[in-house]
């Protein structure tokens, strides 16, 4: 009978992730704890590195459909970071850490206005609108500097009504200077005024869409009319959430690779102020990686070197000995990686989160779950098995400040492109060092391209997942990372398996139609 007083329901982690199964995120439930906090009271602040924490648990990957300059800048912005991929040239990588360091935060902001030089001509924005289903004619604003990019002196705006004027006559060659509205006949919003302010100059002109310019003239961005009413002041962010450095200036993370070329990358980086740099690779436990770990914290020691992936506790530790800052962890977990289908290697990312975590909390290295994340649940799941963050394709992909131009399918649904970096359209554009595969004759893939829909702006996605984070918290009773990883270790979050039948009852079922909303 003592034993059945003593009695207590479900499992720890330790006895789950030794059995000789591999978990992923949907095998695996937690037990409710007491409740004795508000769900407000969770912090979810953490580290991403040694030296780098973050707000908020989330960051982009560093994939060529996912972050560039506009998601690294948005991510950082809402307390995250974000991670520019690779899949370029040195310059157009360099650049992209330029454009997002520039950026000064302006509730409101458009990220990806199309910005154009004064020799540019219309013939160019038309060019620059294919893809974008404007009929023959219909030009967007087009805001000119003196660069022809974001951050370069403003010098005016084009808009549909400038070029109707030029009606009867061969538009093509005509130059965007000729055309313009110039910057002083202009309504511009300063980059520090506030939401009311910014509300009232756009009713007084009248404007879809103002320019937000810096105290040198430099625009930073576009302040839409639609966004204000539709997505950024519907869930704010505070004050002092926002991921900066020591400069005040937003952190940023690159992807790098293990080549010697890549070497001459990171330095562009650092001349640009990059924070942060993910060893890319699907197999990260190399001589390769290894090697370029060292290399880094002899020649650049204040920068953070992120390695992986790895799903094992051996694989981790040896990236830890050579001088690891943090951890990435998953392979073949992600929604368009095939890796597992395709070589037989990888693990659960439940498990593999398990495992790593518990080694590298022993040398104070903080893991990045990456890959497998559908949902908020996933995250609350990552975190609570070791993870210090969670890091998201899929859920970014197909968002406004995503990489790409939105497109319409036949059947009128509003997508982008989403493509995993094993693909072969990927690979073909350089990728395939990732997979170390660059010099095979024939190239395997180990992911697919496709499409997602339109998500929005993640200035509402980052908000809601971590509202849905700290509820979860609450439910099993952590009121900080550090406390779930505390209750994972002293055994006190319990948890279980799930069948198949139990996962199909724990979502939406029995339903002759429903709506699903996230908020």
């Amino acid at each position: 009978m003592a034993d059945d007083n003593n009695y207590v329901d479900g499992f720890t982690g330790l006895t789950i992730f030794t059995k000789g199964y591999t978990y992923t995120y949907d095998d695996i439930i937690f037990h409710p704890g007491h409740i004795d906090f508000a769900a407000h009271d969770v912090n979810l602040k953490t580290q991403l590195t040694k030296g780098i924490s973050l707000s908020v648990p989330v960051v982009s990957s560093p994939m060529d459909t996912v972050t560039g300059a506009e998601m690294a800048a948005a991510m950082a912005l809402q307390g995250g970071m974000g991670f520019i991929h690779y899949n370029c040239t040195v310059e157009e990588q360099a650049a992209m850490v330029r454009q997002a360091k520039r950026y000064v935060p302006c509730t409101g902001s458009a990220f990806e206005p199309l910005v154009l030089s004064a020799d540019a001509t219309l013939g160019q924005v038309e060019d620059e609108c294919e893809g974008l289903g404007l009929s023959a004619g219909k030009y967007p604003t087009v805001l000119v500097t003196e660069t022809g990019e974001l951050g370069g002196k403003l010098l005016g705006l084009v808009t549909t009504s400038d070029v109707d004027m030029l009606a009867g006559k061969s538009t093509a060659e005509v130059k965007l200077g000729e055309v313009m509205t110039k910057a002083g006949d202009l309504v511009t919003v300063s980059a520090t005024e506030g939401e009311e302010a910014v509300r009232a100059k756009l009713a007084s002109s009248k404007k879809g869409r103002l320019p937000v310019v810096g105290e040198d003239g430099a625009l930073v961005g576009v302040v839409e009319r639609g966004l204000l009413k539709d997505q950024l002041f519907k869930y704010p962010t505070p004050m002092g959430t926002a991921t900066v450095n020591k400069e005040g200036k937003l952190c940023i993370g690159c992807a790098v690779g293990t080549r010697e070329n890549d070497k001459v990358r990171l330095e562009a980086l650092v001349k640009e102020g990059v924070d942060a740099v993910i060893l890319d690779s699907s197999q990260g436990d190399s001589v390769y990686q290894m090697e370029m770990i060292k290399y880094i914290k002899k020649s650049f020691p204040d920068l953070q070197v992120i390695a992986g992936n790895v799903v094992t506790s051996r694989q981790a530790e040896r990236l830890i000995g050579v001088g690891a800052d943090g951890l990435r962890v998953g392979m073949g977990s992600g929604s368009i990686c095939t890796t597992q289908e395709v070589c037989a290697v990888g693990r659960g990312q439940a498990t593999a989160v398990y495992h790593t975590s518990k080694l590298a909390a022993e040398h104070g290295v903080p893991v990045i779950a990456d890959g497998g994340i559908q949902n908020s649940g996933h995250i609350t799941k990552a975190l609570a098995l070791g993870a210090s963050t969670v890091m998201c394709g899929s859920m970014f992909a197909g968002t406004a400040e995503a990489p790409g131009r939105y497109m319409m399918t036949e059947d009128g649904v509003r997508v982008k492109l989403y493509r995993g970096m094993g693909s072969l359209d990927a690979m073909k554009k350089g990728s395939s060092t990732r997979y170390l595969g660059e010099s095979q004759r024939i190239q395997i893939a180990q992911g697919v391209s496709g499409t997602v829909k339109d998500k929005g702006s993640v200035r509402n996605l980052i908000p809601f997942f971590a509202q849905a984070v700290k509820q979860g918290f609450q439910d099993f009773g952590a009121k900080d990372v550090k406390m779930a990883h505390g209750m994972l270790g002293d055994g006190s979050l319990r948890m279980e398996t799930r069948s198949g039948a139990a996962q199909h009852e724990g979502g939406i079922h029995d339903m002759h139609s429903y709506t699903k909303k996230r908020w």
